[in-house]
């Protein structure tokens, strides 16, 4: 009667029991449906699988084993092999000494001098001379902490991770041998044949070999150097997708945008949105919010609200056009050469020099610059313009001008007087960005103020014709101006000028046209009706022998 009792307060007591369990697994299957799934924590004991002695000691070392000499244990899929180990029972622990080795399956070898692995929590801390392998990647640290419930490995003392093609060093890091993927902290370096990337955080597949910038990295190779904050390098075909104001430098010339596309194999990069191109040698830019620059052909490519600027001269030149292309021809080599072009709608400011025109090409070859189709020209109060024009310059200032079929220049004197020359062809010489000499040459026809010094007022008008015409100016006025050969002309009192003498036939003055300031380049802006010039088919005519004279200093 008495086993009975005891055998049904026994049942009782394990239905009580049952039941708790039940409730208590459904509140977590409840709870389970609201938190993230976590690796199982299995329960299973660390065995002994061999070693060559073992001792006890119950009363010094109570729940411990010491195990010696070629030492094997196992934790389910993890086999562990040291010189020495001790055992803690109740803790379910293993302290292991001497020639480490954990593995698991055919792929993850860790090696090391001393093991502390917690049964219970799965934690593998390892010290001195660790060696992480898994199948072509190695990681070595003195000091590698290697969580099993999560596969991962990290280490916070300085570390090196290599793999067939690179080798990663930095303070911190951690790497997963199954997802194949480590995170580096703190002064990372990658070193390739090709390249070093030095970072501040950075993460890497030893898989895909592409290496994720988290934080300010630079890659350095011999021809160039990328800075970057964010975005991503793939270390085997050597592109690069680049964020957050990203510059790439090659040899003085620095590529800046909010996202550059880079191939340093085809050594092309894009740079899109607020791009900058800056060349600080020769101390120019391309802006724009896209541009190419091939680093192999020299060649480069701006549009979207495009713009060159010349900084060289101590007043910068502004010039934007719907695209701005550079070409470079004989590249590396003692005949090397680059034409700039711009095309269309072109416009251009600087505070003493301005221009339009339809299309432009500076040649480095010769430092001229040809405007094409209805080209104008503003230097202060003067205003040139013809079929076409060369600029061509001397250390980024203008030596000469050459105005090509029906050339002419006007200089405003108020808003009802203009002194006006006209001809088949024009040449303009500058002394210190200064036009001092004008050569007309070609039906040239004259409506010119001449000015009283005392007084500084206009005696009258004086209408000329000529062939040829030699003009001097002194701070952007005409000082003296002759005609060389056959020439007749008129001087009108200032209260006697035939209505019809103010302005020559092809008068005009294009001041609506001209561009303000640098940001009044984008406002295209173009003739009116029947003011634009009908193109001719003739050729620039060559000046008579005597009058190849040089010009005036």
């Amino acid at each position: 009667m008495q086993k009975k009792n005891t055998r049904n307060n026994f049942l009782n007591r394990h239905r009580f029991l049952l039941t708790g369990l039940l409730c208590l697994f459904g509140i977590c299957l409840l709870s389970a449906q609201d938190k993230p799934k976590q690796p199982e924590k299995k329960k299973t004991r660390v065995d002994l699988l061999y070693a060559e002695e073992a001792q006890a000691d119950k009363i010094l070392l109570p729940d411990v084993q010491i195990l010696i000499r070629s030492v094997k244990l196992r934790h389910d899929s993890m086999y562990m092999y040291c010189d020495s180990a001790l055992i803690y029972e109740k803790t379910n622990s293993v302290e292991a000494f001497g020639n480490v080795r954990m593995e698991q399956g055919d792929t993850l070898f860790i090696y090391g001098d001393y093991l502390y692995y917690d049964g219970m929590s799965q934690l593998a801390m390892l010290r001195e001379n660790v060696r992480m392998i898994n199948r072509n990647t190695v990681l070595t640290t003195d000091s590698l902490n290697y969580d099993r419930l999560y596969n991962l490995g990290y280490y916070f003392d300085g570390g090196t991770l290599t793999d067939e093609e690179n080798v990663l060093t930095s303070e911190w890091g951690e790497y997963s041998p199954s997802t194949k993927i480590s995170v580096f902290n703190h002064d990372v370096k990658l070193v390739n044949p090709k390249f070093v990337l030095t970072s501040d955080t950075l993460k890497y597949s030893t898989d895909t070999k592409i290496a994720t910038i988290l934080g300010p990295s630079d890659i350095v190779s011999d021809k160039n150097h990328i800075y970057s904050e964010r975005g991503i390098y793939n270390t085997t075909t050597e592109q690069a997708e680049l964020l957050d104001r990203s510059v790439l430098t090659n040899e003085g010339k620095k590529l800046t945008g909010d996202s550059i596309f880079y191939d340093r194999v085809l050594g092309y990069g894009e740079a899109f949105d607020n791009v900058q191109m800056n060349d600080t040698i020769n101390r120019n830019m391309l802006t724009g919010n896209y541009c190419f620059y091939n680093e192999i052909t020299g060649s480069a490519l701006a549009t979207q609200r495009a713009v060159a600027i010349d900084y060289s001269q101590g007043d910068s030149l502004f010039m934007h056009g719907d695209t701005l292309r550079l070409i470079t021809y004989h590249i590396n080599t003692d005949s090397m050469f680059r034409e700039m072009r711009v095309y269309h709608k072109v416009r251009a400011y600087r505070t003493d020099v301005q221009a339009v025109c339809d299309s432009l090409v500076y040649n480095s070859k010769d430092s001229c610059m040809t405007m094409y189709t209805d080209p104008i020209l503003w230097h202060g109060s003067q205003q040139l313009l013809g079929e076409e024009i060369k600029v061509y310059m001397n250390d980024s200032t203008i030596d000469w001008a050459h105005i090509i079929n029906q050339a002419l220049a006007v200089e405003q004197k108020d808003s009802v007087h203009y002194n006006q020359v006209t001809g088949k062809e024009m040449k303009g010489f500058f002394v210190g960005g200064d036009m001092r000499q004008v050569d007309v040459n070609g039906n040239v026809l004259v409506v010119f103020y001449p000015i009283d010094d005392k007084d500084s007022t206009m005696i009258g008008l004086n209408y000329s014709e000529g062939s040829f015409l030699r003009m001097l100016l002194k701070e952007r006025r005409m000082e003296q101006g002759a005609f060389i050969g056959k020439a007749n002309g008129t001087l009108y009192p200032m209260d006697q000028i035939p209505a019809d003498k103010y302005k020559l036939p092809p008068f005009v003055w294009f001041d609506y046209i001209r561009p303000r300031n640098k940001e009044d380049i984008f406002e295209w802006r173009g003739k009116r009706a029947g003011e634009q010039l009908q193109k001719s088919d003739r050729k620039p005519i060559v000046s008579p022998r005597n009058m190849n004279i040089k010009r005036n200093k």
